[in-house]
């Protein structure tokens, strides 16, 4: 069956706490949220390592197809939704913070953490990946990426030649880093002509870290399309293809960029 092309794409922000470790606990929570969201919406956004908060304890990785892939697939197709976030997986003995991103009829694709937070000694737990991934839904070129990726505008980089659209980070960001967070968003943003998603987590882990969201959705110009300050919520936004289109057509920034290639 051929994919729809839709000019509007409805996206859903899910800015939660998370409870350390619980993948039980962490998937009933997020189920529920889910269940109450007040529109049928195309694409779902959770936050980084969202079935366990942002841990090195590689004990709580599963493999591929086990407990939280099977759950991703069940809410796409509950929802109809494409549904996006990372969790800690186990492949083989290695390890990775994955992002999947799971369609309705139960098909994903993924990549792999590419900056591993060295500060946090996430590269000592899990290993880096090495592939970006663009993936289409309804139309859309959308290009899912993990927190710390943030801070490299060269891995973030779009493509001239054929550019996404979307861009989306899931993250857990602590509070006390909020400035870079909320800065460096609007800076893809504007220097990829691209609609930006960023989903942070809420609450405290079992390190102290504090988190305090700042979940935003930004248009091309960096402007807001929503901002979900310090609370758990979900928020609805709407993203136009053509609106994007003709803003790239009249400033069309985007030929100029530096031809960086990306290993």
């Amino acid at each position: 069956m051929a994919e729809i092309h839709s000019d509007l794409l409805s996206v859903a922000l899910v800015q939660t706490n998370l409870y350390w470790e619980d993948v039980t606990a962490n998937l009933a929570s997020l189920e529920e949220k889910i269940a109450v969201i007040p529109e049928t919406v195309d694409v779902i956004v959770l936050p980084e390592m969202f079935n366990t908060g942002f841990t090195m304890n590689t004990a709580v990785a599963e493999p591929v197809n086990l407990t939280t892939t099977r759950w991703m697939k069940q809410v796409a197709a509950q929802t109809n939704a494409l549904l996006i976030g990372s969790f800690a997986v186990n492949e083989g003995g290695k390890f990775y913070n994955r992002v999947f991103c799971v369609k309705p009829d139960g098909s994903f694709v993924y990549s792999d953490k590419r900056h591993l937070f060295t500060m946090g000694k996430e590269n000592l737990s899990y290993k880096a990946g090495n592939t970006r991934l663009t993936l289409t839904w309804k139309g859309w070129k959308i290009t899912p990426l993990i927190c710390y990726d943030l801070r490299f505008p060269v891995w973030s980089r779009n493509n001239v030649a054929d550019p996404f659209d979307v861009l989306i980070y899931v993250a857990n960001w602590p509070a006390k880093r909020a400035h870079a967070w909320n800065t460096l968003l609007k800076a893809r943003a504007i220097e990829n002509q691209s609609y930006v998603v960023g989903v942070n987590r809420v609450g405290e882990d079992a390190n102290g870290l504090q988190y305090q969201g700042d979940s935003v959705a930004l248009d091309y110009l960096g402007e807001p399309a929503c901002m979900l300050g310090d609370r758990e919520v979900i928020k609805v936004v709407h993203f136009s293809k053509n609106e994007l289109q003709t803003y790239r057509n009249a400033f069309p920034a985007l030929s100029d960029a530096d031809p960086f290639t990306l290993h």
